[in-house]
């Protein structure tokens, strides 16, 4: 039997996660990449353990998205408005006026992002990528930040190469081996079940500091002040579910595995390598913003920073 593409085992994961939904209680959240990237790991962890029911939500369900603003709206409209998003969606949205809050950090390393090619291409660094069409995600998004921050860091004018959204983890993998982008990017585990269909071109972190803000747990301003014990319990019980995987690794990466519908053999390449909120550095989010504003000016508009007017809420998250 065929093993099912990145995108199937994606949308098998997430109708996974909302088929377990039992009760008038039980609530779906916002996850992005759920099921096709590690972004998750902490919050099947917690469903499976019941971390959350233990302290009064019961989250049962996933909404994933292909990134970037896309998993903003699915946020703004799912029954319970908590979403793990990308930070610069979370920023672009909160200034063009979304009634959001950022309350916690998520993925605090680019460090598993790269960029990929079939085999047999001449690309083998970013320098090569000058005249070729890229893939990242969507609008908004981590790695649409990061190639252009990239593209900055090595002196490549963003005039001489076609960038393309691509989709998601799934869809640019797709489009590198059917020829449609010269390069797409990619990350765990998708790195870990296809490398030996691709080759690298470059890794984020050799062009740029690892230690950068991905993802960021936001909800709605009208939740932020009716449900502060809701939001409470959801931090923790995502942050307990980090401390398990810390504790038991194999434990915890067959939960991911098994939530995910990837391969077992594959499983402990992806949610050790993901840093916890607790080592969470507030420089690491300023750092993908910084690069938001020069490279989308429109975000540096006025008003308070959505990233510092978060932070307080993010140290209630961390240890100490």
């Amino acid at each position: 039997m065929k093993p099912m593409s990145i995108g199937w085992r994606a949308a098998a994961a997430a109708l996974l996660a909302l088929g377990l939904a039992r009760g008038a209680n039980a609530e779906t959240i916002t996850v992005t990449h759920w099921g096709a990237a590690f972004y998750g790991a902490p919050y099947a962890v917690a469903m499976s353990k019941g971390f959350f029911k233990q302290r009064g939500v019961d989250i049962t369900g996933v909404l994933t998205s292909t990134g970037g603003g896309t998993s903003v709206r699915n946020t703004l409209a799912g029954d319970l408005p908590y979403g793990e998003v990308a930070l610069p969606a979370a920023i672009e949205a909160i200034r063009a006026g979304q009634p959001l809050k950022i309350v916690c950090a998520g993925a605090e390393s680019v460090a598993d992002i790269l960029w990929i090619a079939r085999p047999d291409s001449p690309l083998n660094s970013i320098k090569d990528i000058v005249g070729k069409k890229i893939g990242y995600t969507s609008p908004g998004s981590v790695t649409n930040m990061l190639i252009l921050m990239a593209m900055k860091a090595q002196g490549i004018d963003p005039g001489t190469v076609t960038l393309v959204p691509a989709g998601g983890i799934g869809a640019n993998l797709t489009a590198v081996l059917s020829g449609a982008i010269d390069a797409g990017m990619t990350g765990e585990p998708v790195w870990s079940q296809e490398k030996s269909k691709v080759k690298p071109v470059f890794w984020t972190k050799d062009v740029l500091p690892a230690d950068m803000t991905q993802t960021v747990g936001i909800v709605t301003e009208e939740l932020a002040k009716a449900g502060p014990d809701k939001i409470r319990a959801i931090l923790e019980g995502r942050r307990e579910g980090v401390k398990y995987i810390e504790a038991h690794p194999d434990e915890a990466a067959d939960i991911v595995a098994k939530t995910y519908n990837i391969d077992l053999e594959i499983r402990r390449d992806g949610p050790h390598g993901r840093r916890p909120e607790d080592r969470r550095q507030a420089q690491g989010a300023d750092r993908l913003a910084e690069g938001q504003r020069r490279e989308l000016p429109a975000a540096g508009s006025a008003g308070q920073d959505p990233v510092k007017a978060g932070r307080p809420a993010c140290r209630t998250s961390a240890r100490g």
